[in-house]
């Protein structure tokens, strides 16, 4: 009985496993279609480069402040000594703060980048789904995440139906790997199964 059971399971299991589809995609590819992708990186670089200039004007306002002081530090009392170096801290602080602020882990510029890139994402998952659904796919991996997939068949890419989904246009093929091709004359070896 015992054993009739377990091979039940063993059987029920094996079956599952095998019913599972999977698929993947290349969301770098779909990005590379989408002018709206396109669009949402030209407004981060114009949004990010306005802040590196307002960094590096504090930067360089800063290296005055420091560079004055030490030009004069031998003139100075040791009380407006300390009020220069005081105020040269606090400049120094301000700016680590502005560049933690803008540039840190949740800072603005991470914030404006989730904001323009929100939508894009919204609908490459959308038609994600949409495809997943149509080729009754359990699975469907991003080849461009930090997901290593050491091989990938071309048989499993879905790339192109969610371009589809997305009503994009995949006109050049896209090459995922470099076809061989026999040159004239050349006898084609059958490859070796081992």
């Amino acid at each position: 009985m015992k054993k009739a059971l377990f091979l039940l399971v063993l059987s029920l299991v094996s079956w599952v496993s095998v019913a599972q589809k999977f698929g993947y995609i290349d969301s770098d590819y779909i990005t590379s279609k989408m002018p709206e992708y396109k669009k949402a990186q030209e407004d981060m670089e114009k949004y990010s480069e306005k802040w590196v200039q307002d960094i590096q004007t504090k930067s360089t306002e800063l290296e005055k402040m420091r560079q004055q002081l030490q030009q004069e530090e031998i003139l100075l009392t040791p009380e407006m000594k300390r009020e220069r170096q005081k105020a040269v801290e606090d400049k120094e602080n301000d700016l680590k703060e502005l560049n933690n602020k803008v540039f840190g882990l949740n800072g603005t510029i991470f914030q404006k980048k989730k904001e323009l890139m929100k939508p894009i994402m919204d609908d490459i998952i959308r038609a994600c789904d949409k495809v997943a659904r149509q080729k009754q796919l359990m699975f469907l991996f991003d080849k461009a995440s930090d997901l290593s997939m050491i091989y990938t068949d071309p048989r499993h890419d879905y790339t192109d139906y969610v371009l589809e989904a997305m009503g994009i246009s995949a006109k050049e093929s896209k090459t995922k790997e470099p076809v061989a091709t026999p040159q004239k004359g050349a006898a084609i070896q059958p490859k070796n199964k081992n």
